[in-house]
């Protein structure tokens, strides 16, 4: 059922959630960051954050649709873009980090549906709406690297890839969630000027590009190989032990909030 309201997009997480800690899915790693990301969003219109709440409210439907219209086209067995394709493929990959499934999410929303959105909400006004996308990636910056402090606990081993909050330089990262922001509101930029197959074909192509970065995440060498193979021998490996803390933490800092 097409989600209409953030609340909406939220239930639906909790379902994704949900299910993949009954079936032990790695699947639920990316929906439950995403539901930290969707309910502080929520909060801060709430909060009147931002400059037009109604039309963030809309831009965030309409980012989260495009993640969970392909998780459920993936699952159906129907063709979904490059991006989610590889991202969804790699939560049967059990020799994955937590962090590199999460990336993979990320890499396909942030760098490909975050400027669709953009663009499909701003009724040709791009512009209009730049400091409220600001204001969305702030949250989901901050948050991410929130996320990234939480995963200490099921990856014990995780700061040999230096992923302290002081340190945002390692190799996996090196797209970064800033670069990725920026990337998505250029990306709109150039989209908003495209018309019929023309805007089709600038979302194939960015589609392409995207999908070569989430290979880059994954397909790792020399050292960080190692790096990586090291940090996974000692990480948890019960897919629905992790996602019930990921969760947990969020619902506590949701009621504390």
């Amino acid at each position: 059922m097409a989600a209409e309201t953030i609340d909406d997009v939220l239930q639906q997480l909790d379902d994704i959630i949900a299910e993949s800690i009954r079936t032990n899915n790695r699947m639920g790693y990316f929906a439950a960051l995403y539901y930290k990301v969707t309910a502080s969003v929520k909060t801060g219109i709430a909060k009147g954050q931002f400059e037009n709440g109604p039309l963030m409210e809309q831009l965030d439907v309409t980012f989260a649709s495009r993640y969970l219209d392909a998780l459920h086209a993936w699952k159906a067995g129907q063709p979904v873009t490059a991006s989610w394709k590889i991202a969804f493929d790699s939560t049967k990959n059990s020799s994955l980090l937590v962090l590199q499934q999460l990336f993979l999410g990320m890499n396909a929303h942030i760098n490909l549906d975050l400027g669709i959105a953009a663009v499909e909400v701003s009724n040709g006004q791009l512009e209009s709406i730049h400091n409220d996308f600001d204001n969305i990636n702030t949250i989901i910056s901050a948050l991410t690297y929130q996320v990234l402090s939480e995963i200490d606990r099921v990856s014990p081993l995780l700061s040999l890839l230096g992923l302290h909050a002081s340190n945002q330089t390692n190799i996996l990262i090196q797209f970064s969630i800033d670069n990725a922001r920026d990337g998505a509101w250029c990306f709109a930029e150039d989209l908003a000027t495209k018309k019929g197959p023309d805007y089709d074909a600038c979302i194939t192509a960015r589609d392409q590009t995207i999908y070569k970065l989430g290979g880059s995440l994954i397909n790792n060498k020399g050292v960080i190989r190692f790096t990586i193979w090291l940090i996974h021998l000692f990480e948890w490996k019960n897919a629905a032990r992790i996602i019930k803390i990921m969760h947990e933490a969020v619902k506590q800092k949701i009621v504390v909030g």
